[in-house]
């Protein structure tokens, strides 16, 4: 036995879902295969956007800083400039111990010996130190002036292991033996 089934003899509400599946059929089919990856689309496009707009956002308060990181980098290298000054080059280092020998003399010492040592790189990397063992008499107050006119070059010179002996009277003055180290420092070639 067959069973005929005839759309003219089911209900109304029976012909109208029949209708309406393909529609139903054809919307979901693409939604799933259309709407919904385009979706997934949109959102991965969002959040890429978020991503440059913070990009953007982070390059122009970089950009925002240049003039203020440019202003202090020129300040830092005049600094600098004004710092390389204090550290003659090399082929100073002679003159600047001249002028401190010359210094000692003009404030009333007398030397009695100047020893230059081995010139040693310092640990910073930057400097190498040139270190002068003296020996000089005199009075306090000409070793004072000695010390005063030291910082009065524009160079440095660092004064060290002072020792002062007894005082000897010489002339109606107390005189001292007085030894010390001179070191003074130089700017090194990169890659020295």
């Amino acid at each position: 036995m067959a069973i005929k089934l005839s759309v003219k003899s089911l209900p109304l509400y029976a012909k109208a879902v029949i209708g309406a599946l393909p529609v139903v059929i054809i919307f979901v089919v693409g939604f799933m295969f259309l709407i919904s990856p385009k979706q997934q689309q949109i959102k991965e496009l969002d959040a890429k956007i978020d991503e440059q707009n913070n990009k953007i956002a982070t390059g122009q308060a970089k950009a925002a800083k240049l003039e203020i990181l440019k202003k202090e980098n020129e300040a830092l290298v005049r600094r600098l400039d004004e710092l390389k000054e204090q550290l003659p080059e090399e082929k100073e280092i002679s003159s600047l111990l001249k002028q401190v020998s010359d210094l000692s003399t003009t404030a009333g010492l007398q030397i009695m010996y100047w020893r230059p040592g081995p010139r040693k790189n310092h640990p910073s990397g930057i400097v190498a130190e040139t270190p002068v063992s003296v020996s000089v008499t005199g009075t306090y107050h000409d070793f004072a002036n000695f010390l005063s006119s030291l910082t009065k070059l524009h160079r440095i010179v660092n004064v060290s292991n002072i020792q002062m002996g007894g005082p000897q009277i010489r002339q109606g003055k107390a005189v001292l033996q007085i030894n010390f180290t001179a070191a003074t420092f130089s700017a090194l070639e990169p890659g020295k």
